[in-house]
């Protein structure tokens, strides 16, 4: 087994899978990894240099590393209500993206043309740009525009007292601040179905990772508009379908009914989830879902007040939505039992 390990196509593939990740450390990382020296690893990097699969710059202690693209423009947009983002993708993306399986294509088609067509009915800018970079182990889209900037924009239209709130409300699915024209699913369903979704926006940084199915948000210095980033692996197999069939509640039910909603969104900074204040903007519009999933990952306490409003009050007021909890702490599932015990008590049902 660790001969097969060692095979210089592992090693290679290492490389230049981790070179975008790590372009300064990649060299210790692969000799620790494959436990071979740094000279060598360095072979193998000339090698692939002299293929023309990656670019070298600086030299000794200073490299760094860049693998080839397949693929890699950026494309300047004037935003006016005439844009078509499919004939964008139609004549500039999709041509792109030579030899990538139709499975992939199709959520690169979705995530690209939901943002896009978000800037145009959404952003209030003028200007946008497009960008892509197609490699052997990234296709990386990315939608940056010079507009209001999405979650101030949700914060103003739905009068939240935080921007923060727009990003909680944006990941339990079903806003949109034009319900006319949108059913506010495109920002939740590209956030799953891509390896790694994140927009920056305003002086906040929200990011989705899916092979961990961790939620991140962060402060950020202030930025004027908003960039999204999509990125996947042209090897995937997953499907648009499978992350739809998903969030629907039941064989008979292909609507988006069933939601799942990452707690720890609801907390700013280090503060705990213990009023009954963070617990109602949490069930916020839970009443439009059916089934909803409440993801305790990265939350570890929570309040008794906090705990009542949720498992308790809105049970009891809203009957036809069923909650369920995952990655509870011993402590949570305690509250969690105190706020049914409390509720059976009250002959509530």
């Amino acid at each position: 087994m660790a001969n097969k390990k060692r095979r210089p196509e592992d090693i290679r593939d290492f490389l230049i899978q981790g070179i975008d990740d790590n372009p300064r450390g990649i060299v210790a990382e692969t000799a620790a990894q494959f436990r071979i020296t740094r000279q060598g690893v360095l072979r193998h990097v000339r090698n692939l240099a002299e293929e023309g699969r990656i670019e070298v710059e600086g030299k000794t202690r200073d490299r760094r590393y860049r693998v080839v693209p397949f693929a890699e423009f950026t494309l300047p947009l004037h935003i006016t209500p005439e844009l078509e983002e499919d004939i964008v993708w139609r004549q500039t993306i999709r041509p792109a993206l030579q030899g990538v399986k139709e499975n992939v294509i199709g959520i690169c088609q979705y995530g690209f043309t939901e943002m896009l067509r978000n800037v145009i009915d959404h952003s209030e800018a003028d200007k946008a740009e497009v960008k892509l970079d197609y490699s052997p182990h990234r296709i990386r889209l990315r939608v940056d525009d010079e507009g209001v900037g999405i979650f101030n924009k949700i914060q103003r239209v739905f009068t939240l007292p935080d921007p923060r709130d727009a990003i909680l409300e944006l990941a339990k699915g079903k806003l949109t601040t034009d319900p006319q024209r949108h059913t506010g699913e495109g920002i939740f369903f590209a956030s799953r179905i891509f390896d790694r979704f994140s927009i920056l926006s305003g002086s906040l940084y929200f990011a989705h990772t899916e092979r961990d199915d961790d939620w991140l948000l962060e402060d950020e210095e202030q930025s004027r508009g908003t960039l999204v980033s999509m990125i996947i692996d042209p090897r995937s197999n997953r499907r648009i379908q499978d992350v739809f069939d998903k969030f629907a509640s039941g064989e008979a039910d292909y609507g988006f009914s069933k939601t799942h909603v990452p707690v720890v969104l609801a907390r700013f900074g280090d503060e705990n989830l213990v009023s009954r204040s963070q617990a109602k903007r949490l069930l916020s519009r839970f009443d439009r879902f059916k089934e909803i999933v409440l993801d305790f990952k990265g939350v570890s306490t929570i309040g008794q007040a906090f705990a009542d409003e949720v498992f308790r009050i809105f049970p009891a007021e809203h009957p036809g939505v069923n909650l369920h909890s995952v990655n509870t702490s011993k402590q949570i599932k305690n509250m969690i039992n105190r706020a049914f015990s409390a509720r059976n008590s009250n002959g509530e049902a």
